[in-house]
């Protein structure tokens, strides 16, 4: 029951409707009985920095933000934590008193959802489709893990400068072109980890981001991921399973990644169990 002692929590974004945080982070509550409640704010682009400094005053104890706010909302924070300050973006803000802390989940949520699967990325060879704001938090935490991992990213105007940003975090990151379609299939056929970070396939989206040659190239023993979670099974992972790849949607990367912004809010553990049924159910709902 919300009250006088609730404590506020929220989502920033433009726009913000469509969200399944209030979801997940309400169901959480819920489910360990803590007086808080979360609601999703669509924010306009004027009213942005009144927004985040709304949190000092009313007191809002947190908030995630996503596009296009990431990397804006940085300027009006009082302190980055090491990872968001490397990937120069924030899905989190923690309000410590007043003192708003900004970090990122999403690379780390990546990282959980593999290993919820059993699957680790340490000496591994791992291949990213993609190279957006999740795809850059995919590649650290990767790179973070001991993995060798290949990027595939478009060849436009932001590909040298992306290219140079990217493989200085870590000698064992190597960024190439996406048009190259010879050089995609060799290295995904070698890859232990595959994922998809673009938002091909998303929706009513039949296309997959790999050409036939190079999805001939799956074969059992790989990883293959996509950061897509609606549908709940893109053409792409159909296509990866049906070459006997073990799959995985992004359900659990988007609950893993909620689940750090949770843990750094209210010192729990989110009960990740009940909040992916509660997800699949809504999004089993929204279909029919």
């Amino acid at each position: 029951m919300v009250d006088a002692h609730t404590s506020l929590y929220g989502f920033i974004a433009k726009p913000a409707r469509h969200s399944l945080s209030p979801l997940i982070h309400n169901t959480s509550f819920q489910a360990l009985g803590l007086n808080s409640v979360y609601l999703a704010f669509d924010v306009e682009p004027a009213q942005f920095e009144s927004a985040v400094q709304s949190m000092r005053a009313l007191p809002i104890r947190g908030i995630n933000v996503s596009m296009p706010y990431k990397q804006q909302i940085i300027e009006f924070l009082d302190e980055l934590t090491p990872v968001a300050k490397q990937l120069e973006a924030v899905n989190t803000v923690i309000n410590q008193a007043g003192h708003l802390v900004g970090d990122s989940t999403d690379g780390e949520g990546f990282i959980r959802a593999l290993q919820d699967e059993q699957v680790s990325v340490k000496g591994k060879r791992v291949a990213v489709l993609g190279a957006g704001g999740a795809g850059r938090a995919i590649i650290l935490a990767a790179a973070d893990q001991g993995a060798e991992v290949t990027v595939f990213k478009r060849q436009n105007s932001t590909f040298n400068a992306l290219q140079d940003r990217l493989t200085s975090w870590s000698d064992h990151i190597c960024v190439l072109p996406y048009e190259d379609e010879g050089q995609m299939a060799e290295v995904l056929q070698q890859a232990d980890v595959v994922v998809n970070t673009t938002n091909l396939g998303m929706a009513d989206d039949t296309r997959s981001p790999v050409s036939p040659l190079v999805m001939q190239g799956l074969h059992s023993g790989q990883m293959v991921a996509d950061a897509i979670y609606a549908p709940l099974e893109t053409p792409f992972l159909a296509q990866a399973k049906q070459r006997g790849c073990q799959t995985m949607n992004g359900i659990n990367m988007l609950v893993q990644q909620a689940a750090g912004s949770f843990n750094r809010w209210t010192h729990q553990e989110m009960p990740v169990d009940k909040v992916k049924d509660a997800i699949t159910q809504q999004l089993e709902h929204t279909k029919k």
